[in-house]
C-alpha cells in the first residue's frame, strides 16, 4: 500500500545556494534510495528561527512530499537526516488525506452584509440579570 509523507528541513542560512542544493538533492537521494518517490518540494524560504539552534538565527525551510510502499523508509530517512551536518531540524510525518497542506492557500472568505444590531440600553441588560439568577436559584415548586 503506497503512502503518502512529507519531510520538512531546516538548512542553515550559513551555506552558500551550492551546498543548500546539494543537501537538498542529497536528502532526494536519500529518499529515492529508501524506496520513496519524490514528489513536489516545496521552498518557504529563509526565516528566522524561534530560538537559536547551533550558534544560528536563521535558516531556509524545505518540504518534500513523498510516497512509498516500505513502512520503514520515514525511519531510514531521519537516521541519514540525523548525522547530516547542514540540517538543523527535519520532520517526516505521514498524510492521511489529500486535503493536508503544510502551507494552506489563503482565501479570502466574501464579506457578509449584516443589519446593524439594535443594542439594548445597558441599565436594561444590567437589571435583566440578577432577575434570571434569582429565578434560578429559586426551589422549584412541587
Amino acid at each position: 500500500m503506497t503512502t503518502k509523507y512529507e519531510l520538512a528541513l531546516v538548512i542553515s542560512a550559513k551555506l552558500d545556494d551550492d551546498t543548500r542544493a546539494a543537501v537538498l538533492e542529497k536528502a532526494k537521494n536519500y529518499i529515492t534510495r529508501f524506496g520513496g518517490t519524490v514528489g513536489e518540494t516545496e521552498e518557504w524560504g529563509k526565516r528566522k528561527l524561534a530560538y537559536e539552534i547551533q550558534k544560528v538565527t536563521e535558516a531556509y525551510y524545505y518540504f518534500i512530499q513523498f510516497t512509498s510502499d516500505d513502512s520503514d523508509t520515514p525511519n531510514q530517512l531521519e537516521g541519514r537526516m540525523r548525522i547530516m551536518d547542514n540540517v538543523l531540524r527535519y520532520l517526516v510525518v505521514r498524510k492521511d488525506n489529500d486535503t493536508f497542506s503544510v502551507a494552506p492557500e489563503k482565501t479570502e472568505a466574501p464579506a457578509k452584509e449584516e443589519a446593524p444590531k439594535e443594542e439594548a440600553p445597558a441599565e436594561e441588560s444590567k437589571e435583566q440579570a440578577p432577575a434570571e439568577e434569582a429565578a434560578a436559584e429559586a426551589p422549584a415548586e412541587q
